[in-house]
């Protein structure tokens, strides 16, 4: 077994995706993520990797882009302004088919906001936060354990499928520190080989074009035709949840990323007042897990939906649930992070 390290969670994703087999980073510092960044820029020397601080996160998304072309796994991290700034780049490299991994360490918003942790990015994630029809994996770990594994996943699944990745976590995830056992080092001559369409020298045969641009409107019709069997087969293929003593559930808590492991507190405590609660935690935001959280709605009476945000993942359950239940929610925002105690008393409220 791995040694366990303490560890930052910011610096702990870093290092997931340095032994995933990331050697190009391209960032702009902001809070709650700066430490990431800050750790790339230590690291990828180390392993002959390259790190660049770009001169904005308009610049590093670009970078990106470009980086990615030469089929090499590529990097970059930020948090919710930061994002926002990057969605047309996020656009153009889900249209060019690119594999990238974004890390999204959110903070509390609209606008500035704060430095708090926060929830309310779940719209722009998952439901597409640039321009066109396209689609991000997107994953919500818990622990830092949880991260280190999903960033690894979300390199390999990124590659898989030509399609970008997101780490969604927040910025309690990113400052808190707890052991965790980190992989092996990828042997890089194992990654996926793509010199099948990326840009690494048109040495005796013809040139590769990476583009998401085509005037005629029917051709680009056919392609995201396309790139909508592709989200079929990840739909299909890479959802993830976790169950907490939902099997006999009444009430079923749904919450995700650090809200979800609060919310094993509160069904503990739920259920040391006689309440049958259980947890249900989607670990892909994206691909949603409908069909596995609308088998609780068979047995289970009432679904409460918990988040750091006014309100957006609850959107998703209602269409699981279908109105088959009641499906209440309860949120804190602006990065204020709901205790177990007022959510108990909340849910008790309801029954």
């Amino acid at each position: 077994m791995a040694e366990k390290v303490m560890v930052k969670g910011t610096e702990a994703i870093g290092e997931a995706a340095i032994r995933a087999g990331c050697r190009l980073y391209f960032g702009y510092p902001i809070t709650p993520q700066s430490e990431l960044t800050e750790y790339m820029s230590r690291r990828m020397p180390q392993v002959d990797g390259v790190f660049l601080q770009a001169e904005s996160e308009v610049a590093a998304v670009n970078m990106l882009y470009g980086a990615a072309s030469t089929g090499h796994r590529v990097m970059t991290s930020t948090s919710s302004p930061g994002y926002s700034l990057m969605q047309e780049g996020v656009s153009y490299i889900a249209g060019a088919e690119l594999p990238v991994v974004f890390v999204n360490v959110v903070r509390g918003g609209p606008g500035l906001g704060d430095i708090q942790p926060a929830q309310s990015d779940y719209f722009q994630a998952t439901k597409g936060g640039g321009h066109g029809d396209y689609r991000l994996v997107v994953y919500g770990p818990e622990s830092l354990q949880e991260a280190v594994e999903l960033t690894a996943k979300a390199f390999d699944v990124a590659d898989k499928y030509r399609n970008p990745a997101l780490i969604l976590a927040d910025g309690m995830l990113g400052q808190m520190m707890e052991p965790v056992e980190f992989p092996d080092f990828r042997d890089l001559n194992t990654l996926p080989d793509h010199s099948s369409w990326a840009m690494q020298g048109a040495k005796g045969r013809e040139p590769h074009k990476i583009t998401s641009f085509d005037i005629n409107e029917y051709v680009l019709e056919k392609m995201n035709l396309r790139y909508q069997e592709k989200y079929k087969k990840i739909i299909e293929n890479e959802q993830m949840w976790e169950e907490y003593k939902a099997e006999d559930a009444e009430l079923v808590i749904v919450a995700y990323g650090t809200m979800g492991r609060i919310a094993k507190t509160i069904v503990d405590m739920a259920r040391g007042k006689g309440v049958k609660a259980g947890l249900f935690r989607p670990i892909t935001l994206w691909p949603y897990p409908y069909d596995a959280l609308a088998k609780l709605a068979d047995s289970a009476k009432l679904f409460f939906t918990v988040e750091m945000s006014m309100g957006q993942m609850v959107e998703d359950v209602k269409l699981a649930v279908n109105g088959k239940k009641p499906v209440e929610f309860y949120g804190r925002t602006g990065g204020v992070v709901p205790t177990p105690n007022e959510v108990l008393a909340k849910l008790m409220e309801l029954i």
